[in-house]
């Protein structure tokens, strides 16, 4: 999850393996790349540790060439391969750099290509549990920005908050820096050290953080019962720190401990949960959204898809707070959306994050895979969450000192749910 994997919002209902043998990976590429255009490719897997393309004099069809030139690329094929100080050169290396860079060329810092080796670190991430700081990073006016810091790790400790800019990872400028080349400089191995030049909402002088990497285990639910104001009984208090594959399950076994002694409400605490998985989402707001959208899909086609809840809504007559800010994203803005439109809840807190953009999840025969945006995310009611994100319907700004032990969002959640 470390810097933006999770705030990228995972649709799993259109998650799938693509069903073809581990050849077909190459066909595919072929077809992206111009590997296949006006003659035959063969791959050479002769060569230990780099296969090998030939029959690289292709020349791009007519149709295509109007556009888009293809015999460049193979001039720059050829050239690497004969002048290239270091040999032998590495048709995989190539291949494998030709398809991230496919990718990056859309310039949208949530569509990624994941090699093999990064796409399974992606997986253990999704899982909740890996080596880093414990932080989520987006894209924010063009500029890396924290999202949010995890709970009880390393950037937490160090002060990181939702909003800061991020302006250099060890002496790296971040200037237009794509998402996830931040996280490759960003993980490393428990015990190192990794400096972030940090600019903080409001201030005009940045500061340099020393930050040792640790192993990140994610507590995903928090819950406890919160006394309210002047003896007038309890509330349950539910922290969800990001939406994993297991959330809705771990949600519904705190609620019903919590429920079995009687609480009068219930506080859903959605600050700095950066995101997760679509299903999780969905599944946790049919806990008060019976038979109606939960959220909506719009394409670039402008067509739109609905995704409805098929839960009971046995918490719809539970007075209901949930706690939101600057580090509350995709999943999140989700529920938050969802529970506003249909005024099942009452959101209090900061403006949400605004990640509404929606990234398809594809699996190759190989290993790798292709994170790639192809919608958005509208609330029930119409409402675009990327990039604006969501206004609580009570506005409580959070204490900015990071010693200070008030919480006021908190305190006026109880408030709230005292009356």
């Amino acid at each position: 999850m470390e810097f933006n994997r999770l705030a990228t919002l995972i649709n799993t209902k259109a998650k799938k393996l693509v069903p073809l043998k581990l050849a077909a990976i190459f066909v595919l590429a072929a077809f992206l790349l111009g590997l296949g255009l006006g003659g035959e490719v063969k791959w050479d897997w002769s060569r230990p540790g780099a296969g090998r393309v030939t029959g690289i004099n292709q020349t791009a069809p007519a149709y295509l060439s109007k556009d888009v030139d293809f015999s460049l690329f193979w001039q720059i094929w050829k050239y690497v391969h004969d002048t290239y100080l270091e040999k032998p050169v590495s048709d995989t290396k190539l291949f494998y750099g030709a398809l991230n860079g496919l990718v990056a060329g859309l310039g949208d810092p949530y569509s990624i290509y994941m090699d093999p080796e990064t796409a399974k670190k992606f997986a253990d991430e999704l899982e909740g549990s890996f080596d880093g700081i414990g932080a989520e990073i987006g894209i924010k006016d063009n500029r890396l920005v924290i999202i949010a810091p995890l709970l009880k790790t390393p950037a937490e400790r160090a002060g990181l908050k939702p909003g800061d800019k991020v302006l250099g990872i060890d002496g790296y400028d971040t200037s237009g820096m794509a998402v996830d080349y931040a996280v490759s400089l960003i993980r490393g191995p428990r015990g190192s050290k990794v400096k972030l030049l940090i600019l903080a909402e409001g201030q005009n002088e940045p500061k340099t953080l020393e930050i040792v990497r640790a192993r990140i285990v994610i507590q995903i639910v928090q819950s406890e019962l919160k006394d309210l104001p002047n003896n007038q009984g309890r509330v349950a208090y539910i922290k969800l720190a990001h939406f994993s594959n297991d959330a809705n399950k771990l949600f519904m076994a705190a609620w019903q401990d919590l429920a079995a002694k009687g609480p009068k409400g219930l506080i859903f605490d959605l600050r700095n949960n950066p995101g997760g998985f679509l299903d999780q989402a969905i599944a946790i707001s049919g806990h008060w959204v019976t038979g109606g959208t939960v959220v909506k899909e719009q394409t670039a086609a402008s067509e739109i898809k609905s995704y409805d809840s098929n839960g009971r809504g046995e918490l719809s007559r539970v007075p209901t707070v949930i706690l939101v800010n600057r580090g509350s994203a995709s999943a999140s803005e989700i529920v938050t959306g969802a529970l506003q439109d249909y005024k099942l809840a009452t959101i209090v807190g900061e403006q949400t994050f605004g990640k509404g953009s929606v990234q398809n999840l594809e699996d190759f025969p190989d290993g790798s895979a292709v994170k790639l945006t192809i919608a958005k995310w509208l609330t029930p009611q119409g409402r675009s969450i990327d990039k604006n994100g969501l206004k609580p319907d009570i506005e409580v700004k959070s204490v900015d000192d990071v010693t200070a032990k008030q919480d006021n969002q908190l305190e006026r959640a109880l408030e709230l749910l005292s009356r």
